[in-house]
Formats: structure tokens, sequence, C-alpha cells
């Protein structure tokens, strides 16, 4: 025993003593680990249901990611709609309790209220305090499962909108600087929640045609109905998770952007035919009206204008009046299917040319202005104060659109054989579909004839007075681009060509898909001869007809044709005071040498013929007419009244290769004689002795944003594209502002706006 103490004294090793505290320590972690598996499988089992609910409180799956959805495109390039962002201001209460901000918060809302006021002035201070007091004060309530039993958690407001309307991002970052808020999210719990906004930087300018977004309802109308698919891209899916307070979005599917359409729309043509329209309807007071441009080889529509009378103003009553503004609310110009009057006329007169059943030279005797067929009463306009146009030519009756004459020359020689005549209506192809990207666009009804088996007429479908009637514009309905389809393909040596309102597909700037000028019909009808006499005669409307007086112009030669309309007024009819006219002018310029094809139709209770349609074509021609129109430069240069010119930031080496070229003296560091040089960014300063020095600005870094402020569009969106920004311009001029900051560090693909000014 003694030999064994000494032993262990020696060695200092006990090796019972230690194996008995390894066994207390191994016992003790077996039922820590038997614990802790027992715990996660109770967990697991019996309180899952508590573990998920308080988990889905800080997480969320499958959250969208909205693609943006692409830009609309005029065929010049400029920007028709797009998708900017705008802001709604939200408070996080919650985050700003667990910041401890609250003492700070009673102290500052007087002067956050003053800010919001100045910033935002639609709201008053009261409004805006009355606001963010309920939101302080209101508590929401989850439910969460706790021990197997739905329990109450109460949680502060996550999300509370300071009001409803969106605001800019200027008036964001102006809102950010208020007390409190400029502590930051984290700390303020103020943050902007960014919404695509669909902007149309040209106003109310062929919006109809163009269509609306609605963010509430997401209905949409025209063109961003019919390319919603090619427009709004595909959106991508992120999960969100809560960590360290904050919520970070992981992306498991980015979205696809949608692709930009380019239109045939001219905006240039568009604003003119516009005014014009506006002009003729403020002075008739008009109900509504249209104007559609095309060129006459391809088919692209121009311009496409649609004005109505804005009744959406209600008085004390509740009841809607006019306002004594126009604006765009209804497609007519694809959608009215309207009796089109007497540009009909120039149908039923190539039908019958190019049947040969008659001439130019054929005579009918049209009386005093009164006719009687098959007891009823045809009239010509004047019948009550020139007394009729008696005996005249098919050549006559369309200089004077003579009713009488061409429903009596179409009834004599069509009266037995009445599918003849509508066979050859289609052959024009005026009844074509002609399948416009619009969803209100509506086809023509032209209907044929029926025979009963003992090979009378079905006077169900069609009774003695249609055939007369339908060759002078009624009995039909036909919208005014259908009418204008036709009038380009006479313009057109009889070739019918598809209007055509989208001109391409593009994608990051480049295009992914063109859409050709498609032909409809090589021929609207089979003798050339026949068309040829049709486009003398709509010549002759305009130089000695009834569109001499408003339509001819001394600048270039018109043809076409005029044409009024009575239709009845919704459910008055044809009552006392519910008679209004159709008045409208069809026809393409110049005539010897067609480019355009223009429709211009006006509903109007004051009276039709060329004096409403009329002027507006002839403006609508000039004004296109005027824009072709090349001067010499020499023919306008003055030396003694040369001015230097304002310089914007840019690519100043190409602007000095300008200011040479006109004669203006610069100054630069580099060799800028030709304009083959490489772009040298910078700026420039007008010197005495009217000298200009041009600056060259240090290349700034390709990761970070650049100031493009001061410099025009084009070098602006090159500097920010060639990053891998995508850029949206709202006004002209130069560039005065931009969404993101310069220096801030460029994040490929997204989005920048910029705001220019003259």
């Amino acid at each position: 025993m003694a030999s064994q103490f000494n032993k262990s004294n020696k060695t200092g090793f006990d090796s019972k003593s230690i194996m008995r505290r390894f066994s207390i320590i191994a016992f003790a972690l077996t039922i820590l680990i038997t614990m802790a598996i027992g715990q996660a499988g109770r967990m697991m089992t019996v309180e899952r249901h508590t573990w998920d609910s308080l988990a889905d409180l800080s997480k969320k799956d499958s959250v969208p990611i909205d693609a943006q959805r692409g830009d609309i495109l005029s065929c010049n390039g400029d920007l028709m709609a797009s998708s900017l962002p705008v802001y709604q201001l939200i408070l996080d209460f919650r985050a700003m309790h667990e910041a401890k901000s609250d003492t700070l918060w009673e102290e500052k809302i007087d002067s956050i209220c003053t800010g919001l006021h100045r910033i935002y002035p639609k709201y008053s201070v009261q409004h805006y305090r009355n606001r963010l007091d309920e939101g302080y004060k209101k508590r929401t309530t989850d439910t969460a499962i706790i021990n197997g039993n739905p329990t109450e958690v109460k949680k502060r407001i996550a999300y509370w909108p300071i009001m409803r309307d969106r605001v800019t991002y200027n008036q964001l970052q102006e809102a950010s600087k208020l007390p409190i808020f400029k502590l930051g999210r984290n700390k303020s719990g103020f943050y902007g929640d960014m919404i695509p906004a669909r902007k149309k930087p040209y106003g109310t300018l062929a919006s109809r045609t163009i269509g609306t977004v609605s963010g509430m309802t997401g209905n949409k109308s025209g063109l961003e109905a019919s390319l919603d698919s090619i427009l709004k891209g595909k959106d991508g899916i992120k999960n969100r998770r809560k960590v360290l307070n904050r919520y970070l979005d992981i992306s498991i599917d980015e979205p696809i952007n949608g692709k930009d359409v380019v239109t045939t729309l001219d905006l240039e043509i568009q604003d003119l035919s516009e005014r014009a329209l506006l002009k003729m309807m403020q002075e008739r007071k008009a109900e509504h009206g249209c104007v559609i441009v095309m060129e006459v080889k391809t088919g692209d529509i121009k311009a496409i204008v649609n004005l109505d009378k804005d009744t959406m103003s209600v008085d004390a009553y509740g009841h809607h009046y006019w306002n004594g503004r126009y604006t765009e609310l209804y497609n007519h110009a694809v959608a009215d299917l309207l009796e089109p009057g007497s540009v009909f006329k120039t149908v039923s007169a190539l039908v019958a040319l190019d049947d040969g059943v008659i001439d130019t030279t054929t005579t009918v005797d049209t009386g005093r202005g009164v006719w009687t067929m098959y007891n009823s009463r045809m009239r010509d306009w004047g019948w009550s104060t020139i007394g009729g146009f008696g005996v005249i030519t098919l050549n006559k009756a369309m200089q004077q659109s003579s009713n009488i004459g061409i429903s009596r020359l179409i009834d004599e020689k069509y009266k037995d054989n009445a599918e003849k005549y509508v066979q050859g209506v289609y052959r024009t192809g005026i009844h074509d579909t002609l399948n416009i990207p619009l969803s209100d666009a509506k086809n023509p009804r032209i209907r044929m004839p029926k025979r009963l088996p003992n090979g009378k007429y079905d006077r169900a479908v069609w009774y003695p007075t249609a055939l007369p009637w339908m060759s002078i514009g009624y009995e039909t309905q036909i919208p005014p681009i259908s009418t204008l389809t036709f009038y380009n393909a006479i313009a057109n040596n009889g070739k019918m060509m598809r209007p055509r309102l989208v001109k391409a597909i593009m994608e990051d700037g480049k295009v992914v898909k063109e859409f050709a000028p498609e032909v409809m019909r090589e021929h609207i009808c089979r003798h050339h001869e026949a068309l040829e006499k049709v486009q003398i005669m709509l010549e002759q409307v305009v130089t000695m007809g009834t569109a001499k007086k408003t339509v001819k112009s001394n600048l270039f030669r018109i043809a076409g044709k005029t044409g009024t309309a009575q239709i009845a007024d919704g459910a008055r009819g044809y009552k006392s005071g519910g008679v209004v006219y159709l008045a409208s002018f069809a026809g393409y310029f110049p005539a010897d040498n067609p480019q355009y094809s223009a429709i211009v139709c006006i509903k109007t209770r004051s009276g039709g013929g060329s004096n409403v349609g009329g002027p507006v074509f002839k403006e609508v021609a000039e004004g296109i007419m005027a824009r072709n129109v090349k001067y010499d430069a020499k023919d306008a240069y003055d030396q003694t009244a040369r001015l230097v010119p304002d310089v914007k930031q840019g690519n100043i080496s190409a602007a000095g290769h300008v200011l040479n070229s006109i004669g203006i003296a610069t100054t630069a560091e580099w060799d800028n004689s030709s304009s083959a040089e490489p772009a040298v960014w910078g700026y420039a300063e007008t010197r005495k002795k009217r000298n200009i020095v041009l600056h060259q600005s240090e290349q700034e870094n390709l990761k970070h944003v650049p100031d493009v402020r001061g410099m025009g569009a084009r070098d602006a969106v090159y500097l920010l594209e060639s990053r891998g920004l995508k850029v949206t311009l709202t006004g002209r001029g130069k560039v005065i502002g931009q969404s993101i900051p310069a220096g801030q560090a460029v994040k490929k693909g997204e989005s920048i706006s910029l705001m220019l000014h003259i």
C-alpha cells in the first residue's frame, strides 16, 4: 500500500478519480444531447405549427419581381410611352420603435408635417398630422400558434402610407431630408416604395392610339393592350428573409424586361394634325372628330388623331357638362361604324367604270335637286337655293357631289343585279379586314343582297331603296381607317397597302423583329383605265368642284372627295334636334406624285359640307409638305448677324468641328479640324472677341454613374448606355437633372431618368 501510494504521489495521476469525472461529464452530455434531440423532435412535431407561424413573420417566398415594361417609340425614335419610377412615401413604425426614436418623433412631428406640405402642397399640414397620428397610434394584430393554441401577437405597423398619391424621385429626396426621416430607414422607418408608372412625355398626343395601363385595375387599351405580351416582359421571382432587422431579397429567377415597340407615327405630323382638327372643332363646337394620315407607298400611319368633348366635369347637381375642352377619349378613327356619306361615291364610280356600264361622259337627269326613288325623296345639296343641276355627266356628278346623279346611275345599271354591284364594292378592298393592332378596331359592314326561291330580293335584307342609298354612302358602316385605305390605294395606282402602325420590335437598342410593308391587293379594279378616270375626277373635285374654295392649294395639287352624312344622334334618332352631321374629306397629295393620303371626319350639329373637313385637310397637307421644303443655307447667311451659339457639354470635339465649319473661332488643346477624330469629352467657355475655348474633362470611371447635366440628349444617353444603364428621357433640350446621382456605383440594367429643358 505504501509503495502504491508513493507511486501515485510520484506520478501525480489518479486514474480512478479522473475516469469517474469523465463518466459524470459524459453522462451529463448524454442527457443534454438526449434533451436537445427530444426538443428538436418536439419542435418538428408538436410545436411545428408554432415555429412555422413565427418563421412566416420574417420570411416570404416566391415574391414576384416586376419586369420593366418596354417603351413605345415614334418612327423617329421619340419616346411616346415609357415606364418611369414613382414612389409612395411609407413609414415603418416598428423600425422607429426598435430604434428608440419615439420620443424624437413626438418632438419633430410638427416640423415633418410642415415639410411634407411644402414638398407636396396638395394636402394641408393638419391633414398630414392626422394621417401620421393615426398610423402611430394604430396597431395590427397577427395570429400565431403558440403551444398549440391560436394567440394574438400585437405588432407595430411596418407599412403605413403617408398619403395615397405617388411622388417623384426629387420629391422623395426632399422628404428624406426632413427631421427624423434623414436618419435613414433603419432608425426612422421612412422609405419610398418604388412603383413603375406609365408616362407619356408628349401628353395627350396620340394618347388613345398608344393606350393606357391602369396601375389600379391592370386594364389596358390601345397599343398597350394589343402588344402587351411584347411590352410587359417576364416577371422574376425572389425570396425575402429578415436578417438583423432588415429584409434581404434573394433573387431566384431574374426578370426579363419587355421589348420596345417602334411605331410608324410621326410626332410632327401628329401634332400639326391635332392642332388643325382642334381649331375647326372649337370653331364648330363639334361633338368629336378624327384625322388619319398615311404614307402612300408603305401604308404607314403617320398620324391618328381623335378628339372628343370633355364632358367629365360635374356640376353641383351631379350633372355632366362640357367644360369647353377637347381630349382623346375614344378611337373614332378605327372604331366608328358610321355611314361614310359622299366619300363613298368614289367607290360607286370606280365599280361602275370598272364594270364598263358607264363612262365619265354618261349623262343623268338630276332634275331640280329633288328626285323620288321608290316612294322616298333623294335630295341634292342646294336644292332649295340653286334648284338642282339638271342633266349632268358622271364627271360633273362627282365634282358637285350630286346624290341624285350617282344614285340614279347605279340604280339604273344594277337594280336587277345588285349582287354584282356589291361584289364590285368588295373588289375595291374597302370591305377587307385590316388587322390593325388595336383592340377596339372594327371591321366594315357592307351587306350582300339575298334572294328568295322565287328570284325576288328578300325585303328583310334588301329593300328597293337599299341600292341607291348605299351608292352614296348610306346603308353601310365603314370606319374612317377603311375609307382611307381605299383612297390610299387610288393614290398608289391601285395597289392596296395594309395600314402599318408597328414598324419594329427592339431589345436593348437592337431591332429583333421588323414588320415590312404588306400588300393587301395588287389591284383594286380590273381595268387600270377606270382607276385613271377616278384619279382625274378626284383632282377635279378640288380644282373645280365642291372642294375648290376650301381645299385647293396654290403650292401643290390635291385630289380627294368631300362628304356629308346625316346620322342619327343615339337614342334621339332623327327627331327634331336629333340630327347631326358627319363632315369628311378623304384624299391624297401631291396629286401628280402622291406621297401622303389623309381623311378628316368631324361630327357636328352645325351642318356639314366642304367647309368643315376641307380646311383641316388643307392645313394638314400644307404643313406636311412644308417640312419637305429645303432651302440653301447660303441664302440665309448673314455675316453681320452671326451669333455665338450656346454649346452643350459632351462630345466637345464634334462641337469644335461644327463651330469651325460655320466660321466661329475656337481654341482647343487638340486638333479639332476633322470630324473623324476620336470623341473628346468636355465643355465650352465663351471668351471675348467671339472666341470659344474648348476644355477637355477627365474621363470618369466606367464603374460609376457620370454627371451628364448640361449635356445634350445624344451624348448623355451614349455615356450612360455605354455603362450598361437603361435611359429614359423627359422633356427637350439639355439635361438638367438625373435620377441617379453622379458617382454612384453602376448596376447593369438599372434604369436612369434624365430631365431635359430648353
